[in-house]
């Protein structure tokens, strides 16, 4: 079995330039629904900031796991669906609960309440919220599946199996 040639850095930067786009992608598209769900909740009810922000991002968080499940993250590991989906549901209440809480202190702590504050201080949220939650979609939720190099492990229709390679032959020491 012939071994695939290591990935260069220049290699593996283009391929983080292009998760990073895909994931801002479907990032800005989940800021978008944010924001016109809380926009649209806080001039059309009277709905506290914080209850407006909590159904905001649970509006915004059904949209980006589709978007990062069937865009971004494709071509990872789809054999644990259920665990998936928790660790996604779990991190995303993770990044809701920093965003909702930098929204919360402007507002009750500092008295920042006018529309323009309010959305100025959730897109800081929104910022501060997606960098926890970009490492930890890519570390813990939306596995890369193992390369498939000479003696590693492969994946085939989603269970692992070990390929075994003749061991190399010893050289004697001189």
């Amino acid at each position: 079995m012939s071994t695939p040639e290591a990935v260069t850095l220049p290699e593996r930067l283009r391929g983080m330039i292009r998760e990073v786009a895909k994931f801002g992608a479907v990032g800005g598209l989940g800021v978008l629904v944010n924001l016109g769900v809380f926009n649209l909740i806080r001039s059309t009810t009277d709905l506290q900031v914080g209850r407006a922000n909590v159904i905001a991002i649970s509006v915004a968080i059904i949209c980006n796991y589709i978007g990062f499940r069937y865009f971004t993250y494709r071509d990872r590991d789809k054999s644990g669906r259920k665990r998936e989906m928790t660790l996604f549901l779990v991190f995303s209440l993770i990044g809701m609960v920093i965003e909702t809480g930098i929204l919360y202190t402007a507002t009750y702590g500092f008295g920042w309440d006018s529309p323009l504050q309010s959305n100025v201080f959730k897109l800081f949220g929104i910022g501060v919220a997606t960098l926890f939650r970009f490492w930890s979609y890519r570390t813990w939720v939306f596995r890369a599946l193992p390369e498939t190099s000479g003696g590693g492990v492969t994946v085939a229709g989603g269970t692992s199996e070990v390929v075994a390679e003749e061991p190399a032959p010893r050289v004697p020491a001189a």
